[in-house]
Order: structure tokens, then C-alpha cells, then sequence
């Protein structure tokens, strides 16, 4: 199942998620923000568990912000989770 969200308050635009029946991160795609930071965050999380990336991602601030590319990432997770 692939779903698409639209981050807040933070640089990237886009961010595609596609996860697998047990709630498996099949895919990764963001849209805008730092690339270099960004495609490493969509590595890492790859083939993790959405509970476990968003455990880790939620909450991380960037510049005073209140929120961050991770942490709308954690968002579009449980998002996700929650139509899958």
C-alpha cells in the first residue's frame, strides 16, 4: 500500500511511503528538503518496521521549528499505519 503526505513546516514537499502488510517500510521518497540527509533517512528506515522509524523520528526538531523532515516523516508513518 502506498501512501503520500504532504510535510508541514519544514522544507521537503513530498513524502511517499509504501508499506507492506505487517507494517513494513517497502519504499521511501521525499520530495524537496536537504537530498543528502533525506535519501539517508529513506535508506535507513527501508525495510524497518513504521512502529520502530516512528519511535525514533518523533519529536526531532529542526531549527526551532517544533517539528522536522523526520518528524513529519513519523506523522506520514503512523498515517499510513492507520489506512493500511
Amino acid at each position: 500500500m502506498e501512501y503520500t503526505f504532504y510535510p508541514k513546516g519544514v522544507c521537503s514537499r513530498e513524502m511517499k511511503v509504501e508499506l507492506d502488510e505487517c507494517g513494513i517500510i517497502k519504499n521511501l521518497s521525499i520530495t524537496g528538503g536537504c537530498n543528502g540527509n533525506l535519501t539517508g533517512i529513506c535508506n535507513l528506515v527501508k525495510g524497518m518496521k513504521a512502529t520502530d522509524a516512528i519511535a525514533r523520528l518523533k519529536g526531532i526538531d529542526c531549527g526551532g521549528r517544533g517539528t522536522s523532515c523526520p518528524d513529519q516523516l513519523s506523522i506520514a508513518l503512523k498515517n499510513a499505519l492507520e489506512e493500511n
